[in-house]
């Protein structure tokens, strides 16, 4: 939810990198929104390949060992291509994520990201465009950190685990089905906020749903309405603090 990356980043590079190998791939964006019912990019990449079996690259490629060390090398290229495009800037934080970390830098809320995205592309967000010093705070669990990717809840019980913090007393904000699944799974809390891909999705097992977080004036929600009864829980919260 730090950035709108799907549909203008990760869509935009698994083409480039299938052009850079010479695959008759383009997906689009309606086909995209389909394959992102699917957690993780690799996994990603595999179902769409054995939905073209016939074709390159798995036509050639026999054995499930070699498919799967095709489809890492090939995910390997298209972060490559993903950490350059925002390490150029050319993806802007959503509406309100700045202001959210920084209320809760101010109040010394622990914060962290949890992606089924490449733990280098989510570190590069994180560090340009939140800049050094929340980097330095601000921990990031992604990729393969966990062997199942969401909606499974392992990522978000492994940051729990690793920060110190009851899951019952973590607030997670996402921003699609798979992903308010995995927190809610994990007795978390969560606040959905819709993306363009996400808009037509069921988010109905959030706690509370958003267009955005928004920005100051036009903000939907705060820190402090987190943590506090009666803003907009159906449950009042927990405090964030052990």
């Amino acid at each position: 939810m730090l950035c709108d990356t799907e549909r203008d980043g990760h869509r935009v590079t698994f083409n480039a990198a299938f052009a850079a190998k010479g695959l008759p791939w383009s997906w689009d964006v309606e086909l995209y929104g389909e394959l992102l019912k699917i957690g993780g990019g690799k996994e990603r990449m595999t179902k769409f390949f054995l939905d073209h079996e016939s074709q390159e690259p798995f036509a050639s490629l026999r054995s499930a060992e070699a498919r799967a060390a095709f489809v890492a090398e090939l995910h390997k290229l298209k972060t490559r291509l993903f950490v350059d495009m925002v390490e150029r800037g050319e993806l802007p934080l959503r509406p309100g994520v700045a202001r959210l970390v920084g209320e809760a830098r101010a109040q010394g809320v622990q914060i962290a990201v949890c992606s089924t995205s490449n733990e280098a592309a989510v570190s590069g967000i994180v560090r340009k465009m939140l800049g050094p010093e929340v980097a330095r705070v601000m921990r990031v669990f992604a990729g393969d950190v966990v062997p199942r990717k969401k909606p499974d809840p392992a990522i978000y019980l492994l940051a729990a685990q690793e920060l110190g913090v009851e899951p019952a007393r973590c607030v997670v904000i996402e921003d699609s089905n798979i992903g308010v699944c995995a927190a809610k799974a994990a007795g978390m809390r969560c606040v959905a906020t819709m993306s363009g891909y996400t808009a037509d999705e069921d988010l109905s097992m959030a706690d509370a749903v958003f267009d955005c977080i928004g920005d100051v004036g036009s903000e939907r929600f705060s820190l402090h309405d987190l943590t506090t009864p009666g803003a907009f829980w159906l449950n009042p919260p927990s405090p964030f603090r052990a």
